[in-house]
């Protein structure tokens, strides 16, 4: 099964957070507060944004956090990859953490490249505003519209 753990979940709602605030600076209480989630969780989720280029903080009484760009520049895999590392099926992939243990003798070397790249290239294609705007994700066709009744809409 392909599954998120429940940290790039948690991430995606601070980033939400974050993204309902432009230009504000919030700090991982406030943020806490709004994802309903833990300060401990929230900062750690911001350290590894942080370190990802995502967001941008900054210390003292009028510190806080902050998108490091619009949520339309920031793709679903820099998330994931940012919480999870980088974005591999198997451990047959380039880039994955732990190499194949039976990677001399396998027929199926490379194969799953073609697949990961495919998935990468998915999640690279969504971004946190389309996430956060549903109707980004999946716009209604003008041609269905215009040839349906509007109980058929």
């Amino acid at each position: 099964m392909l599954r998120l753990n429940r940290m790039t979940d948690y991430a995606i709602l601070v980033l939400g957070v974050l993204h309902g605030r432009p230009g504000e600076l919030l700090s991982s209480a406030q943020i806490a507060h709004h994802a309903q989630l833990t300060q401990a969780t929230v900062a750690k989720i911001i350290k590894a944004l942080s370190a990802a280029d995502l967001v941008v903080t900054s210390r003292g009484t009028k510190g806080g956090c902050q998108l490091a760009m619009p949520a339309t520049a920031i793709s679903i895999a820099q998330v994931i990859e940012a919480i999870e590392g980088p974005i591999a099926l198997t451990a047959c992939v380039e880039g994955a953490d732990d190499p194949c243990a039976v990677q001399q003798g396998c027929f199926m070397s490379g194969s799953w490249n073609r697949i990961n790249g495919a998935i990468r290239a998915a999640l690279d294609g969504v971004s946190l505003s389309d996430l956060f705007h549903p109707s980004n994700l999946f716009p209604v066709s003008l041609e269905t519209t215009e040839h349906s009744s509007p109980s058929e809409v």
